[in-house]
């Protein structure tokens, strides 16, 4: 049963990998392929109990992922080293820029459900 989710999940990645390479779009496959998942849950296609199971399976297992960037992070520390405070106001700037816009989206998001 876990191969026949486990399908499904990668079957939407593949979608997301096929309309990437038609479509010669700059985008990341992964998101079209969650993008086809959210799509297919949505319309009924794809039931939430058949993928439930695996999404679980990866969410608990989660923290495996981030091992290999933190490895070539660690491979890379000299070139992350040189550029250190570049990539330190970017992480600032953009970090300020996500904080003002979720807020003011929030607000309003707020008001107009309000109204």
């Amino acid at each position: 049963m876990l191969v026949r989710y486990c399908a499904i999940i990668f079957g939407c990645l593949a979608l997301g990998e096929l309309f990437i390479f038609l479509t010669k779009i700059q985008f990341p496959s992964s998101i079209i392929g969650m993008f086809f998942l959210t799509f297919f849950l949505q319309m009924g296609w794809i039931k939430l109990h058949w993928v439930k199971a695996i999404s679980d399976l990866l969410l608990a297992n989660l923290g495996l992922f981030f091992v290999p960037p933190g490895v070539a992070i660690l491979v890379h520390f000299d070139l992350i080293a040189a550029n250190f405070w570049s990539i330190a106001v970017t992480v600032i700037i953009t970090t300020i820029i996500v904080i003002v816009v979720t807020g003011h989206s929030y607000q309003f998001l707020r008001k107009k459900i309000k109204k």
